[in-house]
């Protein structure tokens, strides 16, 4: 299976490659839409594909760490292909949709995944190879494929650590997560009380080994922002605003109240800053990445194909271009036939002209935005929610200012969901050319063609938007969406981003949102972008304060980022022992395909588990005890998860030392 200008005979895009790739992507792209929809972030999945893939490519002797190469790149689909949870369910918040349909879903997770391949091409140049972003991913993904890779005992005894390391870290996270919904353990701790007069405020700490995983991965300055951002949003903008309110309701209740229809509007304002900031930065390395490409694709033209280095062999320009316009037809189709079908058919053309301009324009945009945060804090936290929130108040103001003048006040429920539809298309070209850089990043490091894995993502794509919507039904059914219609709050799954990214188009569609809170938002990220250069003049190596994490820490609820920032306090305190020890990158190694592990285990349980939900009817199916434990839950839950997290910790240590380098 080939195709491209190489004569290179190495193995690299294999039929068998493809066929493993597809599978991880199946079970890691089911696992990744349940992570997302409870706790509000997915998670990168590179690390452990590639660590599955060595494990069955070492039986075939003609393997190459180029084939594993395609086969991550292939699964990597799974962790930002699954981003469309961050829209798509606001669809059934806002009542438009009652479960998803599969062929529409399907739709729109792959046109927009193919863009976002052929996005990625001109932008390879300016984000990863003329640029010195850290990757901290895709290096560490290239790292994994050299040590599995390698001849030798000594090789191949590294190669077996790191896969006990993902092994004892998925059972781990599985069999705590298996206690957890027996209700034995607890899930979260969880606290709120008063502060002055009429103020509340709280934290809700999720005992979730995958959350504390993630935290490894992002590092400490991700951290140290995320934390910034909760004590803006809970130390300050909670009791604030509770103090300001006369909404009714016990102090749990009251906090939250206040921190969805305030607070994550604040955030909502620091990441909009955030990104635009972020864009503003990008423009002359796009441009001069965009005259590279240009540039290879005159000496193709030349018949010079040859003389282009591999790492230079991207798919040619003009069938990019061609791709991409053959793309832009179907999507153009699929927003007049929802336009059609929701009633606003007198507007079909301005809808589907406007709409495939603004997915062709808006796609690139946040594409740069979401490629360079991929690679200055890894695809684990890039900001793709964040950057939605732009994308959908624009697609919003654009239909007040082109359709809402023109239709009857009962066509705002349709407009809502037209905006969201459009939304959908976009996050999807945006995270899969975030993913794909990150991806390109591995391939540099290790001599692969990118162009073979511009088609294996394209293949991963095609994958995953097959899963997703059965997966999102499935869920759907079992838990629900907190805000939809008829769904018991108790039991719905937060899909914050989806919730808020629908409160805003509803909010600039009805004309009543509240545009104050967004410029305070903006006030804090403009402080926090000057504070960030500041760090990066006086310490270019220190901690910084990314301001797109600084605003997820404001308007994603604390039971999403304390657990975190506790995972990157820990792999921060790891990684500055494993520094002082003999062999410090193996070391810190074998804790990041632990932490890959612990997400991987926890997140597969919870898929089964939200069958299990589905199929008996019960909310918590595998129960043993009764609500008068809770208290004792969370002390024994608490002291577990500690234990546990020590153990683990200790042992990986060891691990690394009992290692040949080591001897």
């Amino acid at each position: 299976m080939s195709a491209g200008p190489t004569t290179d005979p190495r193995v690299e895009l294999t039929w068998r490659g493809v066929v493993i790739g597809v599978v991880i992507t199946v079970v890691f792209t089911a696992a990744n839409v349940f992570f997302g929809l409870k706790a509000g972030l997915t998670f990168a999945t590179s690390i452990p594909a590639a660590v599955i893939s060595m494990a069955i490519l070492r039986y075939f002797k003609s393997s190459t760490i180029q084939e594993n190469n395609v086969v991550q790149t292939i699964a990597s689909a799974a962790g930002t292909l699954s981003s469309i949870i961050f829209v798509l369910p606001g669809m059934i918040m806002v009542g438009w949709w009652t479960g998803f349909p599969f062929w529409t879903s399907f739709a729109i997770c792959a046109l927009g995944g193919i863009l976002g391949v052929m996005y990625s091409i001109p932008l390879r140049r300016a984000l990863v190879t003329n640029s010195d972003l850290p990757y901290p991913e895709g290096i560490a993904c290239a790292e994994v494929l050299k040590v599995g890779s390698g001849e030798g005992d000594t090789q191949s005894e590294e190669g077996r650590a790191g896969l006990l390391a993902v092994l004892w870290g998925s059972i781990t996270s599985a069999a705590f997560a298996v206690v957890t919904a027996t209700q034995v353990f607890a899930s979260d701790v969880v606290s709120f009380f008063r502060v002055g007069p009429k103020g509340v405020t709280g934290f809700d700490v999720n005992l979730s080994f995958a959350l504390f995983a993630i935290g490894h991965l992002c590092g400490i300055s991700v951290g140290v922002a995320m934390l910034t951002g909760a004590a803006i949003g809970w130390g300050w903008g909670v009791p604030h605003y509770s103090s300001l309110s006369d909404a009714a309701g016990s102090v749990a209740e009251i906090a939250q109240f206040t921190w969805s229809r305030k607070v994550r509007f604040v955030g909502a304002g620091t990441i909009g800053v955030s990104a635009i900031w972020t864009l503003a930065k990008l423009v002359k390395p796009v441009i001069s990445g965009l005259a590279s490409a240009m540039a290879a694709s005159r000496v193709r033209k030349a018949g010079k194909a040859d003389t282009l280095p591999r790492t230079e062999q991207d798919i040619p320009i003009g069938i990019v271009g061609l791709i991409t316009l053959g793309c832009f037809v179907p999507v153009g189709a699929l927003l007049g036939y929802f336009g059609n079908s929701a009633g606003l058919g007198d507007h079909l053309a301005t809808l589907a002209i406007g709409g495939v301009a603004y997915v062709v324009l808006m796609g690139f945009f946040v594409s740069t935005v979401c490629g360079y945060m991929a690679g200055l804090i890894g695809s684990s936290n890039s900001p793709l929610s964040g950057v939605g929130i732009l994308v959908v108040i624009g697609a919003s103001l654009l239909l007040v200012l082109g359709v809402k003048p023109y239709v009857s006040p009962e066509a705002g429920k349709a407009m809502v969901a037209f905006a969201l539809f459009t939304t959908s298309v976009i996050f999807n070209v945006a995270a899969i050319a975030n993913n794909n850089l990150q991806d390109l990043k591995t391939g540099e490091l290790v001599e692969a063609t990118p162009w073979k894995q511009q088609v294996a993502l394209v293949i991963g794509v095609v994958a995953g938007a097959a899963v997703i919507p059965p997966v999102l039904d499935l869920l759907n059914h079992a838990y629900g969406f907190t805000g939809a219609p008829g769904v018991d709050p108790a039991r719905a799954l937060p899909a914050p981003q989806a919730g808020l990214i629908s409160a805003l188009a509803r909010g600039v569609i009805q004309g009543d949102i509240d545009w104050s809170l967004i410029r305070v938002g903006i006030g804090i990220g403009v402080v926090v972008i000057a504070l960030d250069a500041l760090l990066g003049k006086a310490n270019k190596n220190g901690i910084r304060m990314p301001p797109l994490a600084v605003g997820l820490g404001i308007y994603l609820p604390t039971a999403s980022t304390l657990m975190v920032v506790i995972g990157t306090f820990v792999g921060y305190y790891f990684d500055k022992r494993a520094d002082r020890g003999p062999n410090a990158e193996p070391t810190k190694q074998l804790g990041v395909l632990l932490a890959s592990g612990l997400i991987v285990g926890e997140s597969i349980v919870g898929v089964i588990i939200a069958a299990l939900v589905a199929f008996s009817g019960k909310p918590a199916p595998l129960s043993l005890v009764g609500p008068g434990f809770a208290d004792a839950a969370i002390a024994i839950g608490g002291l577990a998860f500690a234990a546990v997290v020590f153990v683990l910790y200790r042992w990986i240590a060891g691990l690394a030392k009992a290692s040949p380098q080591h001897r």
